[in-house]
């Protein structure tokens, strides 16, 4: 990030929304009134919506308000040349992300999303990548459910093998194991809009389709597929596929390409989701599959839409890593967190990379929250988002 001292540490931008609030909410009550805090700063269209939503979530009378619309590129640059991080919460990306991801790259400001657009977030790193590492910016993509248990999960479960059995594992299962909250409007229109833009240009479908669409020059070997039901011998369980795994082995893959490949350029990775033994597991593995067609069901939230508090905070997730080595010994490492995975959970996530940023000294470019942050992530995510990583065998 460029040298340039900065008024803010972090900028809240689109804080009037439902999740942009929850991140605001987030530095009100993790870091307000400490010694530590960063200056830290709210952004959205209307300084009326923003001074109503400072007052919603408690944050002091003098937080600074900032005016940008994602209409008005002119404002888009004016917030990033006064901060060091843009935290945005403002989607769909290939939508309202285009200009601001163009600002920060120029001004060397550091940026982290919530993205799960695999088609855009290619287009972005083809565009920016070499500009980014130029002006010093970290453009910091998917940093909250998708994709930072499962990025952060395998890149700990590694570090475990490492330890255990001398060498990364050339093969590593995802599987949720258990999982309360659904999925978010933001979620459901980002995955409309992608779909538009494969159908405009029927050229992206690879990228879409290929676990390797954001590693550009590097194809690994075959990947498994993870959408037909099979029963887990090792796990005594039925694995279904995970509606998120599309983004999430993307983000994975990408993450080993930009630290060189540790684990290998024949690692292998997949995510399901795991029922249960039996008839009753086979089932309910069948009906996930067959949801897939359909995801979101026939009534899917709206953007700005999303649970209540008792919702939120009744919510949790539970991923399970199995790393396997050629010679039959396994690793058995779990990311768990607590709130629900698409607000609760993702909110604090987002926030969460922005203090990581501020303190990271990882070189400017186009990455992942393992790539630029890795473990110091993790140690933030422990102490400030109530969620765990450890070994379980």
């Amino acid at each position: 990030m460029a040298d340039t001292p900065r008024e803010f540490d972090i900028v809240v931008y689109g804080a009037t929304g439902y999740t942009g609030r929850l991140v605001a909410e987030h530095f009100v009550r993790e870091y307000g009134g400490k010694p530590d805090a960063p200056k830290w700063a709210m952004a959205g269209r209307s300084k009326e919506k923003l001074a109503e939503v400072r007052d919603l979530i408690g944050a002091p009378a003098d937080t600074p308000l900032v005016i940008a619309d994602a209409s008005d590129p002119g404002t888009l640059d004016a917030m990033c040349h006064r901060t060091r991080v843009v935290l945005t919460t403002v989607g769909p990306y290939q939508l309202y992300g285009d200009e601001l991801v163009a600002t920060c790259v120029r001004s060397g400001t550091d940026y982290a999303d919530l993205c799960g657009e695999p088609v855009w977030m290619r287009q972005k790193i083809d565009q920016h990548e070499d500009a980014a590492k130029a002006s010093g910016a970290r453009i910091c993509f998917s940093s909250g459910f998708d994709s930072i248990p499962f990025d952060l999960g395998v890149l700990m479960a590694q570090k475990e093998a490492k330890a255990r059995f001398g060498a990364p594992a050339p093969r590593v299962k995802g599987r949720v194991r258990g999982m309360a909250g659904g999925a978010s409007g933001g979620t459901v229109a980002s995955l409309t809009e992608t779909m538009k833009a494969v159908a405009k240009n029927p050229k992206l479908i690879g990228v879409l389709r290929s676990s390797f669409g954001l590693t550009p020059g590097f194809e690994g070997p075959d990947q498994p597929s993870g959408m037909i039901p099979h029963y887990e011998e090792s796990l005594g369980k039925w694995a279904a596929p995970f509606v998120m795994a599309p983004i999430n082995t993307k983000n994975v893959h990408r993450t080993n390409f930009l630290l060189g490949h540790p684990w290998g350029q024949d690692f292998r990775y997949d995510e399901m989701v795991l029922t249960s033994p039996g008839d009753a597991g086979k089932a309910a593995a069948n009906a996930l599959a067959s949801m897939m067609k359909n995801p979101f069901g026939a009534k899917p939230p709206k953007p700005g839409e999303g649970p209540t508090k008792e919702e939120r905070e009744n919510g949790f997730y539970d991923v399970l890593f199995v790393a396997e080595m050629p010679d039959g010994r396994a690793l058995h490492y779990a990311v768990k967190g607590k709130y629900d995975p698409g607000y609760g959970s993702t909110s604090r996530m987002l926030a969460e990379t922005g203090m990581a940023l501020l303190e990271s000294k990882s070189p400017g470019g186009i990455g992942t929250p393992g790539s630029f942050l890795g473990e110091a992530l993790v140690e933030r995510l422990r102490a400030h988002a109530e969620i765990t990583f450890e070994a379980e065998n």
